[in-house]
């Protein structure tokens, strides 16, 4: 383990440990939380997709965006030690500018199932990200959050990055709901925080676009996607992230 180099060189080439690349690796990557999301949009997304890396189970797909020049989208796995991984690693490899495409729970009762949230910023909630050194907060880069609220058609908001899916119960759950709102966080989610902070440490561009999948009010106010909205939500994810990576050049 150790922070910094983590690829090695084999006749001049970096040697990654968990990616595995099976074709060239794009300056500009999606990142999926979910591998069959990876896939779903690499067949709307890009001409002529071929496999990146399949090891661990952590798909991820190289081809030609819209603006004719390579986008790779590569799933990190749940959680912000699996993202931090991943995201090490393919800027070891070369890349340069990150947009996470993932859900949210939503902790601002404005928001709706399917509504898409740029996230300017992070409450670093997670363990991964307070490691690498993000304090408080993990920010987007500024100009990559511009451009995917100009695609998305709404402002940058705070998220709060969580290492919990299940909370212990209850009562901490509503407790931690009503932290993070008086923080300022309006979703809830895993990853955007230490994909944020190893761009940060790596010299990286990050950022983030989620699609709210669950309102998490208490008791009968909760509710989740249905699977054929979250299949739409997801394009639409999809769109906005690559649109903002074409924007970003």
């Amino acid at each position: 383990m150790g922070g910094g180099a983590v690829a090695r060189r084999t006749l001049g080439r970096p040697v990654t440990i968990h990616l595995r690349p099976t074709a060239a690796l794009a300056e500009r990557v999606l990142l999926p939380g979910d591998p069959g999301r990876a896939l779903r949009l690499a067949q709307a997304l890009l001409a002529e997709p071929m496999m990146f890396n399949h090891h661990r189970g952590l798909w991820g797909y190289t081809g030609a965006a819209a603006d004719g020049e390579p986008l790779t989208i590569q799933s990190t796995g749940m959680g912000g030690a699996s993202a931090a991984i991943v995201a090490e690693e393919l800027i070891a490899l070369g890349a340069r500018v990150l947009i996470r495409v993932g859900t949210c729970g939503a902790l601002d009762a404005g928001l709706r199932l399917g509504d898409l949230v740029v996230a300017g910023g992070a409450l670093a909630e997670d363990g991964a990200s307070r490691a690498l050194g993000a304090g408080d907060r993990a920010e987007a880069d500024a100009g990559l959050a511009a451009h995917l609220a100009e695609a998305a058609g709404r402002p940058p908001e705070t998220v709060v990055s969580t290492d919990l899916f299940y909370g212990p119960d209850d009562d901490a759950e509503s407790r931690a709901r009503e932290r993070w709102l008086a923080a300022g966080a309006v979703a809830v989610e895993m990853e955007s925080a230490a994909v944020m902070t190893v761009a940060r440490l790596r010299g990286a561009r990050a950022a983030s676009v989620l699609a709210v999948s669950d309102l998490l009010g208490d008791g009968a106010a909760r509710s989740r996607i249905a699977d054929e909205d979250l299949e739409a939500a997801e394009r639409r994810l999809g769109e906005v992230g690559a649109s903002a990576v074409v924007g970003a050049g």
